[in-house]
């Protein structure tokens, strides 16, 4: 429940915007000022925006038009990715990296920096970024040509092959050892070679461009996409950057971009040599393992070596060449490492910035847990996201929609937010401007963007704490993934780690592992073999370069590496929990030195030092508490730690509110609470639930959300926080004429209009009103309740379409943007009270009119606009869009009260 109070609309108002629990320890140093202020908001915590540039069509005029919007809004920066152009603006499209282009990135940078934004790009134009009219057939997606000839006893290999592309040519014996024939090839083609006793297969292994083309390009960034198995593809990529970069003299870029893995290669020239050095055995004499029918242990094995060799050169080679070569040039890298075939914890540790994404309803936060992970573990302080793509309907969707997913990103780990997004539009272009196909449209042009602040400062009050102190998570899973490479089926040959399809996950025992742990409050981030094998025991902690941990587990798998079986039975030995889930594994993954690896391994899992069975036990044995707070249905919550205590995150996604005490997992001496929303904090009322445990009290409706501070030695002196009880009378209805004012919008501002029942303000008014997206102002003159003088009221709007500003007796009571609308309001008068409620509604009604009218405002190359299905566009059957105040408005009497703080 909000309220207004001269307290809150200081120092807390200007610093706060988040819904956590922050538990903070703190040293007696801390002031009640500090205490109940949020941090100083720093650009990064603003949220961010993809930026399209369609065709690059910018002009400086409106550069600046649009870069000061964002910055009036709340933005933190944006990110530029150049696509396709607009119809009709051909003349205007700037060549991408042209001198022109650099120059264009030149002013953006600088007019940025003059409003306090930051500007990332993309390396390159659409996506993915690696690609364009510099890479060629060498450096392009490649996919594997497997040719079998079959031949009996006697038979001459008379087929002919290109010596320059065929890079293995073998023949297998029934029985026996194959025969390398790669080097016998002649310069015509002929082999000379007879098939000598028996039956033998000919295995013939080259590659082809597979014809896949950067997504959605730009002009100037059109070309074959490149291929991340090829490490000599990247220095060629890179070429025309360095060579643009070299020439620029301008004010850089914070961050280079790499969009999510869409490559579709499997293959690479060199792929023969990478795979014997890193396997320690010659693919060429294990093709039909991999390419042929049958489909046996061996064949399992060979596929999972396959498979980690194409996963290592990424991690390893293609991609540290960008990250090498964005440092070298000042840019930080963000990399969005997901739909990779490889492993998605160490591709995304590789950026200074792990991004993430939710794609419509392809949301499970643990999948997004995987790009935090990364970031704890290594130690890097921000996990970006692709926030808001398909997120609904075109211009449907509302600000309480984003909060939602928002928040669903907190809790994940993510503290970074990138709106997907924006698209660069000339004011000349008119309504709706240049549109994104797939984005949020959080642009100028949206009538959301009215209230968009008020989002925007949320999020930038949640990520000012979800930013500091550490990430504060007792629990390492390990991911088995080589579990995965063996035993996922051998088509396709790599399979894709997406967001989409995610039986990689969610069809393993990790996801049953995690899941459990999240579902009983166990904060925990994924590790892979790599980050494992640089974590060292401490004090009986796991210490990794980003922090400490209580304890491992590992989930149930069949296969291991002895490496990183070895390193667990280190870490035990030194004192460390580790712990694996139910039983040991029986084996490693792979064919190379195979009898060697699995001797070693059965010596380590007969040396007793490790705890094998159920988690959670293991977990309490450990003395490692779980957070009991989500025993409430769809309460989710991420903790951080800094000296003396703890910030927590906290979300009510359930539809039942949360009034009572709700247990941490620490014992406190105060807890301030913070409302991101309203910026208001206070103390909490606190009680000890044991010794190891206090309990705050907390008033969440369904959708809100709150930080607590809790400070495990310090006793904070300040203004408490105000918790509200209704006063047992029924509600009062705010009933009369009231007057509805259209503010602001189009396509034009209906007439103003008087009427005594609320409704859509599409049923209210007439043509102009059912086409209207903007705001309206809807007022009143009512008395008082009986006895009103000196009380507090809830003043509820009811259902509102889809964001209100409140306004009593010309007091500004904020804005709300989720249900329950609702504030509490204490300057009542007893007659003649002034209510105003400016409302703003979605641009729905006013895109289907247009469509409704044939107005032809889809006018863009490659994709156009399609809808959430991907299918043409076309928002003239759609129903009309509820707009406006629909009520019941009511009052209700409220009664301040203090629970009991007391211990139990």
């Amino acid at each position: 429940m909000k309220q207004n109070s001269n307290v809150q609309r200081t120092r807390a108002v200007a610093r706060c915007l988040v819904i956590t629990i922050i538990l903070l320890g703190a040293a007696s140093r801390v002031s009640a000022n500090d205490a109940l202020s949020w941090p100083t908001i720093t650009r990064e915590q603003r949220p961010w925006a993809y930026w399209w540039w369609m065709g690059s069509a910018v002009d400086q005029t409106n550069l600046t038009r649009e870069l000061t919007r964002y910055a009036n809004a709340g933005y933190g920066g944006v990110h530029i990715i150049p696509i396709y152009g607009a119809r009709g603006w051909e003349t205007n499209y700037i060549d991408y990296l042209s001198p022109r282009w650099m120059e264009m990135l030149d002013y953006t940078v600088r007019e940025a920096k003059r409003l306090d934004l930051g500007i990332d790009m993309t390396t390159g134009t659409g996506w993915c970024f690696g690609g364009g009219p510099h890479v060629g057939e060498a450096e392009g997606n490649a996919n594997v040509v497997v040719k079998t000839l079959d031949l009996a006893a006697g038979a001459r290999l008379a087929e002919k092959f290109d010596r320059k592309k065929t890079q293995a040519l073998v023949a297998y014996p029934s029985s026996g050892k194959p025969v390398d024939l790669t080097k016998k090839i002649a310069s015509d083609g002929n082999v000379d070679w007879v098939v000598p006793d028996g039956t033998w297969k000919i295995y013939a292994i080259s590659q082809k461009l597979n014809g896949q083309k950067v997504k959605r390009a730009s002009p100037g960034g059109e070309g074959p996409m490149l291929n991340l198995i090829y490490p000599e593809a990247m220095p060629v990529f890179l070429r025309s950057y360095t060579e643009a970069f070299a020439r620029y003299q301008g004010l850089k870029p914070r961050a280079q971009y790499h969009d999510s893995y869409e490559y579709k290669s499997d293959w690479a020239p060199d792929f023969f040599q990478q795979f014997e050095r890193r396997r320690g055995y010659k693919l060429q004499n294990e093709l039909p393992a991999l390419f042929g029918k049958q489909k046996d242990e061996r064949s399992a094995r060979v596929l999972a070596d396959y498979r980690e060799t194409v996963s290592d050169i990424m991690i390893e080679e293609s991609l540290p060449q960008w990250i090498r070569w964005s440092h070298q040039r000042g840019f930080i890298t963000r990399n969005e490492a997901h739909g990779s075939p490889g492993n998605l914890l160490d591709l995304y540790a590789l950026a200074d910035v792990p991004e993430t994404e939710m794609f419509r309803l392809d949301r499970n936060k643990l999948i997004s847990k995987f790009a935090s992970s990364a970031a704890h573990v290594t130690g890097r302080k921000l996990t970006s996201s692709e926030t808001g793509t398909w997120l609904k309907e075109h211009f449907t969707e509302t600000l309480a929609d984003m909060k939602y997913l928002v928040d669903d990103l907190f809790v994940s780990g993510v503290n970074h937010i990138f709106y997907h997004g924006t698209c660069y539009s000339p004011d000349e272009a008119g309504w709706p401007g240049w549109v994104f196909y797939a984005s949020y449209q959080m642009n100028p042009r949206n009538s959301v963007w009215h209230d968009a602040r008020v989002l925007n400062e949320y999020v930038a009050r949640c990520q000012s704490v979800l930013q500091a102190g550490q990430p504060d998570n007792d629990v390492l899973v390990y991911w088995p993934i080589h579990d995965f490479w063996q035993k996922a089926p051998a088509e396709p040959l790599l399979p894709h780690l997406t967001i989409h399809a995610r039986g990689w996950f969610e069809g393993q025992p990790v996801a049953r592992t995690a899941e459990h742990l999240w579902k009983r409050g166990f904060s925990f981030d994924f590790i892979s073999d790599r980050q494992l094998a640089d974590a060292k025991a401490t004090r009986n902690r796991i210490k990794v370069a980003g922090g400490t941990y209580a304890a491992i587990v590992v989930p149930p798998c069949e296969v291991i590496p002895s490496s990183t079986m070895e390193k667990l039975v280190a870490l035990a030995k030194a004192g460390a929990t580790v712990i694996f889930e139910a039983r040991l594994p029986k084996d490693v993954p792979g064919l190379g030195d195979l009898d060697k690896r699995r001797a070693k391994l059965k010596g380590l899992g007969e040396q007793g030092l490790l705890v094998v069975g159920e988690v959670e036990p293991a977990l309490a044995a450990a003395k490692i508490a779980r957070e009991p707070m989500v025993d409430h249905k769809d309460v989710f919550f991420i903790r951080r730690s800094f000296e003396g205590g703890r910030y927590y995150f906290i979300a009510n996604r359930s539809d039942v509110p949360i009034i009572g005490w709700v247990p941490l997992a620490m014992s406190a001496k105060s807890a301030v609470l913070m409302d991101p929303m309203t910026g208001r904090a206070g103390l909490g009322a606190l009680r000890n639930a044991s010794a190891n445990q206090s309990e705050v009290c907390l008033e969440l409706q369904p959708g809100e959300s709150v930080v607590v501070r809790a400070f495990e030695k310090e006793t904070i002196a300040g203004p408490p926080w105000t918790y509200w009880r209704g006063d047992g009378r029924q509600p009062m209805p705010v009933s009369g004429a009231w007057k509805l004012e259209f503010l602001s919008g189009g396509p034009t501002l209906p007439s103003a209009l008087n009427t005594t029942n609320l409704a859509s303000w599409t049923e209210l008014g007439g043509d102009e009103a059912k086409r209207f997206a903007g705001t309206a102002c809807f007022a009143i003159k009512f008395d008082a309740p009986p006895d009103a003088g000196g009380k507090s009221y809830a003043l509820d709007l009811g259902k509102v379409c889809q964001s209100a500003r409140v306004r009593l007796n010309g007091r500004d009571y904020g804005t709300d943007i989720v249900s329950p609308f609702r504030v509490v309001v204490d300057n009542l008068r007893a007659t003649g009270n002034e209510l105003e409620v400016e409302v703003t509604n979605v641009s729905a009604n006013r895109i289907r009119d247009l469509d409704q009218r044939g107005v032809k405002w889809q006018n863009f190359r490659d994709i156009n606009i399609v809808n959430q299905d991907y299918r043409p566009f076309n928002a003239a059957t759609w129903p009309l869009t509820e707009s406006g105040l629909i009520g019941p408005v009511t009052l209700t009497a409220l009664n301040a009260f203090h629970p009991d703080s007391g211990a139990r």
